[in-house]
């Protein structure tokens, strides 16, 4: 059985609370990350996805719910040395590579600022010898420690990024769209570098992103958010051959595929939630389908994808 590293529990993330624009962009998200896996997070933009990610890693204080980090309350009352110690836990790449790195500051001083604040170096040719393997570590070599940000590519930039999120040896990373900004052959690049990380120091990710292509490429499950909520869980094959709610097969169905004559026949579905048709009765929840599939649906609903799963 997979070690549970994090359990999100009814997770809501308001804005404006108590005002007519409140906006709920997480509302009541519940689900668990294993130690060693990738869990993609898809959903078009404005879903929730990203919040939820700086929910989980307290850039954004919960309006209400639970994270559990090793069974300890991420969100609970913490002092400032708990928070350091769960800091050094939790690391983030950004979306945008240039906006996260500070244009004053060299690689050098950016991606040795955790090492400096986590106490991790013994000396100063110590600091600068972690530096240097980081960077070697992402593909990069030392020259480029005393260069700024705006002298690197795209690609480059999100490797700086990377190695930053490695410096303080952390067990869980969230890549929130860490390749959506670069070219699609740099992006390439940048995934089987993440792999590779993962696979060399036991790392766990939650890796958001909207291309659901590549999502399926890392991931060994994948949630789907739509307007706040997660709509379906399950192993990534599980997902993409047989997707059960409706807003998953209309994403599924948005994939262009290599071949004229298939896309210019095939007829994309698209999603309507008027045709769920809930009360305030049903008891619309997630629910196993299937073996580690679960689908937000209701008491009715679940039956006839259940009869429906198992005719397959």
């Amino acid at each position: 059985m997979a070690e549970k590293l994090l359990e999100i529990k009814e997770l809501k993330q308001h804005f404006n609370v108590g005002k007519p624009n409140e906006v709920k962009a997480v509302d009541g998200i519940s689900f668990d990350i294993y130690r060693g896996e990738t869990l993609g997070l898809v959903g078009e933009s404005g879903c929730g996805k990203s919040t939820t990610g700086r929910s989980i890693i307290r850039l954004y204080d919960a309006t209400s719910g639970d994270v559990f980090y090793e069974g300890e309350n991420v969100h609970g009352k913490k002092s400032k040395k708990d928070l350091k110690k769960f800091n050094r836990k939790m690391q983030m790449i950004f979306q945008d590579p240039y906006a996260s790195l500070n244009p004053r500051m060299k690689v050098m001083d950016i991606i040795a600022e955790g090492i400096d604040i986590h106490g991790l170096a013994k000396n100063a040719a110590d600091r600068k010898k972690m530096v240097f393997d980081l960077l070697e570590t992402v593909g990069l070599n030392k020259e480029h420690a005393n260069r700024y940000p705006h002298e690197f590519s795209g690609g480059q930039r999100q490797r700086l990024g990377i190695a930053r999120a490695l410096a303080v040896e952390p067990d869980f990373i969230i890549a929130d769209e860490p390749i959506s900004a670069l070219d699609v052959s740099i992006q390439a690049q940048v995934v089987n570098l993440l792999k590779e990380l993962q696979e060399e120091k036991g790392l766990t990710y939650l890796f958001i992103a909207h291309d659901l292509s590549m999502v399926k490429y890392i991931s060994d499950r994948i949630g789907v958010m739509y307007f706040g909520k997660m709509v379906e869980l399950a192993p990534a094959e599980d997902l993409y051959n047989n997707p059960m709610h409706p807003y998953t097969q209309s994403l599924l169905s948005a994939i262009p595929l290599p071949d004229p004559n298939y896309e210019r026949n095939r007829v994309r579905k698209s999603y309507d939630p008027a045709i769920h048709n809930y009360t305030e009765k049903d008891d619309v929840k997630m629910r196993e389908i299937t073996p580690g599939h679960f689908v937000q649906c209701s008491e009715s609903e679940f039956q006839s994808l259940k009869a429906s799963a198992a005719v397959k």
